[in-house]
C-alpha cells in the first residue's frame, strides 16, 4: 500500500511577515503625510497674508476718531494721531505724511486732504500707517524727494496770504529738517538769532537747502560774488568774523 503523504501545513510565519510589512508601509506612508502636512501649515503660517484692499469707509472712519465732530483733524487731532503711531510731533516722518497728504495748513488734516492722501499710500487704519512709517522715513534718504519735501514745508509753514515765515517758526522746522544734514547747522541758528530778520522768504528758504549741499563746512568754496541770497553771504561773513576771534 503506498504511503499516503501527509498534507503540508500553511505557514502562519509568511503571512505574519507580510502582514508586518504592511504595517511598516503603511506607517512609513502616514509619516510621510504628517510630515508633509506640518511642512505645508508651517509654509502658510510663514507666508504673510496679503493686506486687505484701501477702503474709503473704514479710512472716513479711521478720519472720525481724530477729527471727532469736527470737520477737519485739528491740533489735537494730530497729536492723538502721533500717539497711536508712537511718533513725537516734531518727528520728520510727520513732515513726510503731511506732504503726501498735501496737507495746506500746519497742524490740520481735511477729509480730502486724508481720504486722497492715505488712498495714495493705501493706509485706512493705524496698523497700515505704522507699518508704512518706516519707507516713508527711509524715502528721505532721495535727494529729490528730499528736496521736494523741504520746499513744501516752507507752504506748510506759512500762514494764509502771508508770503514769509516767522523767523523762530523757520528755525523749528530747519532743525527738523537738518539737523542729521548739515553740519553748519547750529551756527547758521545761532547766526538767525542775532539776524536782523524776523521772517524768511522762499528764496532765502530754498537757497539755505542749496547752500547746505553744495558748500564746504570750511566756506572754501563760497563765491561772495555768486547769486546767493544776502542772507547767506551774512551768514558767511558772521562765521569768518568769529573764527578770526578764536
Amino acid at each position: 500500500m503506498p504511503l499516503q503523504h501527509s498534507k503540508k501545513r500553511k505557514s502562519h510565519h509568511s503571512d505574519d511577515s507580510n502582514a508586518k510589512r504592511t504595517k511598516h508601509s503603511n506607517t512609513r506612508l502616514q509619516k510621510g503625510i504628517d510630515e508633509l502636512w506640518s511642512a505645508s501649515s508651517k509654509q502658510r503660517s510663514s507666508t504673510p497674508k496679503q493686506s486687505e484692499p484701501f477702503s474709503v469707509k473704514k479710512c472716513i472712519k479711521w478720519f472720525k476718531e481724530f477729527a471727532g465732530n469736527k470737520e477737519q483733524i485739528e491740533p489735537d487731532g494730530v497729536e492723538k494721531l502721533c500717539e497711536t503711531c508712537e511718533v513725537e510731533p516734531h518727528d520728520i516722518v510727520m513732515l513726510v505724511l503731511a506732504y503726501h497728504l498735501n496737507a495746506q495748513t500746519m497742524g490740520f488734516f481735511t477729509l480730502k486732504e486724508w481720504t486722497k492722501g492715505m488712498h495714495k499710500l493705501q493706509c485706512d487704519s493705524t496698523v497700515k500707517l505704522q507699518g508704512k512709517l518706516p519707507s516713508l522715513r527711509s524715502s528721505l534718504d532721495e535727494p529729490s524727494l528730499f528736496k521736494s519735501v523741504y520746499r513744501y514745508a516752507f507752504d506748510f509753514l506759512k500762514e494764509p496770504g502771508q508770503r514769509t515765515v516767522d523767523l523762530g517758526t523757520a528755525k523749528a522746522m530747519l532743525d527738523v529738517l537738518l539737523s542729521d544734514r548739515w553740519s553748519l547747522l547750529d551756527k547758521f541758528q545761532n547766526y538767525l538769532d542775532g539776524c536782523k530778520n524776523k521772517v524768511i522768504n522762499r528764496d532765502q528758504w530754498n537757497n539755505v537747502l542749496e547752500f547746505s549741499r553744495m558748500i564746504q563746512p570750511d566756506l572754501s568754496n563760497y563765491d561772495m560774488d555768486g547769486a546767493w541770497p544776502v542772507l547767506l553771504d551774512e551768514f558767511v561773513e558772521y562765521i569768518k568774523m568769529h573764527n578770526e576771534m578764536l
